[in-house]
């Protein structure tokens, strides 16, 4: 570590005291730097291992950086400096890490500094996407009682399709065939499971079956979702200004995108009062899907009912009832298996009872 954080402070002077090294690439500050060692006799038998190490440290990742390359990696997450949590086919080991305090913090900066996302001690929260497509969620004290709270959750590097999720048995050919139908039919749906389940990777898969000239407009937290429709304006939620001010939650962009002209309305995930907004979008001909926690399809159906209630004392039980019997056509309940797999678990269709409360007409194996 010592011969590490000297080549670094080497290629950090050499920007700082040169306009025209600061014009080099990567791989070129390294390159001279390794060249000047070795006109002063200086020659490192690990040389191929400390170029990697020194590259991440100053343009990448530093020790999450061979994590994030990892192809197998899912997710990866640090409670504390000294020791990072990897998952890879479901399997999670705890790694001990030479990660001081400070750098870890500078680490997280970096990967917010690209995103417009901000984090202190008046937002300690924050949660952005970074290059690679990665999702960054970030919490500090003291909200957490000690140490920065790091949490990065990747994904497939490629663009699932439905074919692709029932050749990993995540779909049997039968629910594969009914959900392409649902979709090519306009049918609003509903996506719940737990946490980690596969939900967006299931609503882009979904998606990515729409006709090739639909026009969709997606609502995200943060940007997830993916798909290979190229129609499509992606819109994310975004923070507070230090003057607690500019904040855009995702209602708003519920809202802003009804004036898009969307074939198709997605949210990555409702959690509040913005269930209303997409319900009322899908009762006014827009077809819309989107993904939910929930334990089973049912239980997902009664949460849907009760988020809305949350946008106002004017809005009744009553109402929200009839509005998801009349909105979701179809309800399926993603599960986890453990080692890496996923499953549906439950494809329901929804109609309406005699007092227009949503319930389960069907089904589908």
């Amino acid at each position: 570590m010592a011969i590490l954080n000297e080549l670094a402070r080497n290629v950090r002077e050499r920007v700082l005291g040169s306009e025209s090294a600061a014009e080099l690439s990567h791989s070129q500050l390294i390159d001279e730097t390794f060249d000047e060692l070795a006109l002063s006799g200086v020659v490192h038998p690990n040389e191929p291992v400390l170029r990697n190490q020194l590259d991440a440290q100053l343009f990448g990742f530093g020790p999450l950086q061979e994590f994030l390359a990892d192809p197998i990696v899912e997710e990866v997450w640090i409670n504390q400096p000294n020791e990072i949590y990897v998952a890879r086919s479901g399997q999670v080991r705890c790694l001990r890490a030479d990660l001081p305090e400070e750098e870890l913090r500078t680490l997280v900066l970096r990967m917010l500094r690209d995103t417009g996302r901000r984090i202190d001690t008046s937002l300690p929260f924050a949660d952005a996407v970074l290059p690679d497509g990665s999702r960054l969620h970030v919490v500090i004290p003291d909200v957490t009682a000690k140490h920065w709270s790091v949490n990065i959750r990747k994904f497939p590097p490629k663009i699932l399709r439905l074919s692709d999720l029932t050749a990993g048995q995540t779909l049997t050919q039968g629910q594969a065939d009914f959900l392409r139908d649902s979709v090519l039919g306009g049918k609003n749906i509903l996506i719940s499971g737990a946490t980690h389940t596969g939900k967006t990777t299931l609503l882009g898969a979904l998606i990515s079956e729409a006709p090739e000239n639909t026009r969709l407009v997606s609502c995200e937290e943060t940007f997830e979702l993916r798909t290979t429709l190229t129609d499509w304006v992606a819109m994310q939620a975004r923070q507070p200004n230090l003057e607690g001010k500019g904040e855009i939650p995702l209602r708003r962009l519920v809202k802003e995108a009804l004036r898009m002209r969307p074939d198709r309305l997605v949210i990555g995930e409702v959690r509040e009062a913005e269930a209303l907004d997409l319900l009322v979008a899908m009762n006014s001909g827009v077809s819309g899907a989107c993904t939910i926690h929930a334990n089973s399809a049912r239980a997902a159906l009664t949460k849907l009912c009760t988020l809305p209630l949350l946008a106002g004392p004017n809005i009744s039980p009553q109402f929200v009832q009839s509005t998801v019997g009349a909105a979701i056509d179809v309800v399926v309940h993603c599960v986890y298996l453990g080692e890496g797999k996923r499953r549906v678990a439950e494809i329901a269709e929804v109609g309406a009872d005699t007092t227009d409360a949503p319930t389960i007409t069907n089904w589908v194996s």
